[in-house]
């Protein structure tokens, strides 16, 4: 079912709620913060479960072979959940593509570990095609402690005004 071409969610004059940046409205140096969030159990659970990674240190509690205490989530799972506050408030409706993605894992998470990043624009260069821009950004991912636990540079395709 579609909405008609006269319905008023199709109003370009009302700003639409959650709608992300255009590369116009950032500029190199920019930083924002996320809002933070604890991982669960059932966070890890689902995540390996879709992703295949069925590894013994992510399914058994208190794996003897691991270094590391608690329920440690994939690295993976802890960009994911990141991915996803910056594409709920600053990509939503304006992110083309990833372009290019740089990840440095620095400390485990584990379930019941809350987790939010910083976001730094690092760079932004108009393309040729009108409209569009690739855009730098530096993402830190703390604990609930304050360790840098990861850091990225991702390089994005963004949209603009026109």
């Amino acid at each position: 079912m579609s909405l008609a071409p006269s319905s008023p969610l199709h109003d370009a004059s009302l700003p639409r709620l959650g709608q992300g940046f255009t590369w116009e409205d950032i500029r190199v140096g920019q930083r924002w913060r996320t809002f933070r969030r604890t991982v669960t159990e059932a966070d890890l659970v689902n995540f390996i479960g879709t992703t295949g990674m069925l590894e013994a240190i992510f399914l058994e509690d208190g794996y003897e072979g691991g270094a590391i205490k608690g329920r440690p989530v994939p690295g993976a799972l802890t960009y994911c959940l990141i991915e996803g506050f910056i594409l709920q408030s600053m990509i939503q409706g304006t992110g083309l593509a990833m372009l290019e993605l740089n990840k440095r894992i620095l400390a485990p998470v584990v379930v019941g570990d809350t987790i939010g990043a910083t976001v730094e624009v690092t760079g932004l260069r108009p393309t040729s095609r009108s409209g569009r821009a690739v855009v730098d950004s530096r993402i830190d991912v703390y604990n609930q402690h304050g360790i840098l636990v990861m850091s990225y540079d991702a390089k994005r395709l963004m949209a603009g005004r026109s």
